[in-house]
């Protein structure tokens, strides 16, 4: 089993719902960071690759057909150039929209977090957002960057950009696939975040 598609999405934009979807369309099991944080070997794994470890792509995946949101969403780059056939998805919202679904779920749990060894301080606050986690011009610029750098490295062959909402047509369009017989997959709300986060012992996602 190898992965056939890479979410370059960043998280609070529809990605535990399209891990939902991807899984229902067969291309599952989908990892996912809600994958990474009951685990304390996978935590100890990507807080290495977080301070610079070399993985070892094939193992860090093994069982997996897909993978969405973070941490493996920050190396789409080297997923992309290592898993030759898996197709990119970039998952996008209206970064306004965005940026109010993070203050009040991921960047709130950075913010307040003391445990500067976790996956969510090596990795999305110090790597993803330079460590500027109150500066909200900043985090949308790094958003909407992110976008144009996945939309500028693909092409349309490869690459979906997946807005928020879409539903089935666009996601089966491009893999495809007959459109289920069943709704959307939709969840992991304000929430419904915090409680998946309290259950768990390392921090966040989306």
């Amino acid at each position: 089993m190898t992965l056939s598609v890479i979410g370059a999405g960043f998280g609070r934009t529809g990605t535990e719902s399209l891990k939902r979807a991807l899984e229902i369309l067969g291309h599952g099991p989908c990892y996912h960071m809600y994958e990474v944080l009951p685990h304390p070997e996978r935590v100890a794994l990507w807080r290495g690759i977080a301070q610079g470890d070399q993985p070892d792509w094939d193992d860090v995946f093994s069982g997996y057909r897909a993978t969405v949101d973070w941490p493996a969403a920050f190396y789409w780059r080297a997923l992309s150039a290592h898993f030759t056939a898996a197709k990119i998805i970039l998952s996008v919202r209206d970064a306004k929209s965005w940026y109010k679904s993070m203050d009040s779920t991921i960047l709130e749990i950075l913010r307040n977090s003391e445990d500067a060894e976790s996956i969510g301080a090596k990795l999305i606050a110090q790597q993803v957002f330079q460590g500027r986690l109150h500066d909200r011009e900043h985090i949308i610029a790094v958003y909407e960057r992110n976008i144009a750098d996945v939309q500028a490295a693909f092409g349309p062959d490869r690459l979906l950009t997946y807005e928020l909402g879409s539903g089935w047509e666009p996601l089966c369009r491009f893999l495809d696939c007959p459109v289920p017989d069943e709704p959307y997959p939709s969840g992991n709300s304000s929430e419904e975040f915090h409680g998946k986060v309290a259950a768990t012992t390392d921090k966040p996602s989306g």
